[in-house]
């Protein structure tokens, strides 16, 4: 029996693969551990912060989606009227009325808030006064800001009634007959709702000025009163530069809080009498929950959204050209 015999080719050597240049291991596990930790922060912060966005972001839209539609809620089938809720608004003068009064109370408190924070906080900062004399006084400034908006609309409501002390001290002065209704008369009921929301709202700017000035390094007072400037030469030119920044970003946060001040009106007055304290946020209730618009509710809304969001442009364009 013959066998035949069958020749192989010889196997071809394997290429030699290059060896890794020294360190590139080392160097592979630093990036990957520094991305790790770049990238683990976020990580535990992304529940939240997907919990935030979902919270912000929904509301907006249904409300956007709402304004567009007619009768949403109580209609079961809504058609689309694309602008016209809008129309609506813009032609309502009741509107261009909260919008009147919404821009008085707020300029005025804003204006006020700064006056007297102002005034307050440099005498909290003066050297004139003791220690004790200055915490009794910040104790004793502070207080309408302890107070929740419903306590300072009933404490309120009782002292500018007919028979509370306002009228009481007005008419032993002889300055009123004794028994005006302030939050009643429409004459009189937006100036008194103002003072209500000064009176609350005074400490915000009194503390944050207060930190300022106690920010201010004494050697710029040294110099100013070595070249010979008096007080007020050196609050126009010391204080106040000093002051700009929080000012401006204590007033703009200021107006963009009052603008949607709702809870203070109407508990006082309801945005009564005849539209005489009506207020964007107060009129956009009452479509909503009192004539059951919601559709109109919703665009005036978006309107209101729209000037906040202006506010706040400002607001943080300013924080950044702080930093």
């Amino acid at each position: 029996m013959t066998m035949s015999s069958t020749t192989r080719p010889a196997a071809e050597p394997r290429p030699v693969q290059a060896a890794p240049p020294p360190g590139a291991d080392s160097a592979r596990t630093r990036r990957i551990g520094r991305i790790r930790r770049t990238l683990t922060p976020y990580g535990f912060l992304s529940p939240t912060g997907v919990l935030l966005i979902i919270l912000m972001i929904t509301p907006i839209v249904m409300v956007v989606s709402y304004s567009l539609l007619d009768r949403v809620i109580t209609n079961k089938n809504p058609a689309f009227v694309g602008f016209e809720n809008y129309l609506e608004v813009l032609t309502d003068p009741v509107f261009f009325t909260a919008v009147r009064n919404t821009l008085v109370f707020t300029i005025s408190s804003v204006i006020v808030h700064f006056v007297i924070g102002l005034a307050f906080a440099l005498m909290l900062n003066s050297p004139l006064l003791k220690d004790r004399t200055k915490a009794f006084f910040r104790v004793l400034y502070i207080l309408p800001w302890l107070f929740t908006v419903a306590i300072v609309a009933v404490l309120w409501r009782l002292l500018l009634s007919p028979n509370g002390v306002v009228n009481y001290l007005l008419g032993t002065a002889g300055i009123t007959d004794g028994s005006t209704e302030w939050l009643a008369n429409p004459s009189t009921a937006l100036a008194a709702v103002t003072f209500i929301n000064i009176w609350s709202g005074y400490p915000f700017f009194m503390i944050s000025l207060l930190a300022g000035l106690q920010g201010i390094p004494r050697d710029l007072y040294e110099a100013a009163k070595v070249d010979g400037a008096g007080v007020v030469a050196q609050f126009r030119n010391v204080t106040l530069p000093q002051l700009r920044p929080i000012i401006i970003s204590m007033a703009l946060l200021d107006f963009i809080w009052t603008t949607q001040q709702f809870a203070l009106i109407w508990m006082t007055t309801g945005g009564g009498p005849i539209n005489s304290t009506e207020v964007l946020s107060t009129f956009t209730y009452k479509l909503a929950f009192t004539e059951y618009e919601f559709s109109v509710a919703s665009a005036s809304a978006v309107l209101v959204l729209l000037m906040s969001m202006v506010l706040a442009f400002f607001y943080v364009r300013h924080q950044k050209a702080r930093d």
